[in-house]
């Protein structure tokens, strides 16, 4: 299975300012269903007014591609299991620190899902664990990257 997946990133200057690295970061992505996201730079990488901080920026999207991509997994899985899932909440974290050669690397994505399940059929935390640790195997972007996943078990 070989698929491919767009978006249309579009910037343009305003204002005279560029070349003093004094211009802003936001910008539009549109994906082919027809959503535009307004995007920035984070504001901890590039400080006000160059970023805009009600544009979602990169490594929030990374961190919730992460979450969202492990979510679908998890959901499919544990419905194949016949566990009723009522509702799916992450409040998931990346953080971001210094490499040994100076760069800067999102090194550790927490997924901290909180599940609620209905129904008679109820997960052991045991299974509930293995649900976990399939979902992330099979995950796309878990297996595109090479930060550090730690999925924090959160009871609902």
């Amino acid at each position: 299975m070989m698929s491919e997946y767009t978006v249309l990133v579009e910037w343009q200057r305003s204002g005279a300012a560029f070349i003093d690295n004094k211009y802003s970061r936001a910008h539009t992505w549109s994906f082919d269903g027809g959503v535009r996201v307004p995007a920035s730079s984070s504001p901890s990488v590039v400080p006000l007014p160059y970023s805009d901080p009600a544009g979602v920026d990169p490594e929030e999207v990374f961190v919730a591609s992460l979450s969202s991509c492990h979510m679908l997994w998890f959901l499919s899985l544990a419905a194949k299991r016949k566990y009723v899932v009522e509702a799916y909440q992450d409040d998931a974290v990346g953080t971001m620190a210094k490499l040994a050669d100076g760069r800067y690397a999102m090194t550790q994505v927490r997924l901290r899902p909180r599940i609620v399940f209905g129904g008679d059929k109820q997960p052991s935390a045991e299974e509930l664990n293995a649900l976990h640790d399939e979902a992330h195997h099979l995950c796309f972007i878990a297996n595109s990257v090479k930060t550090e996943m730690l999925i924090e078990r959160v009871e609902a």
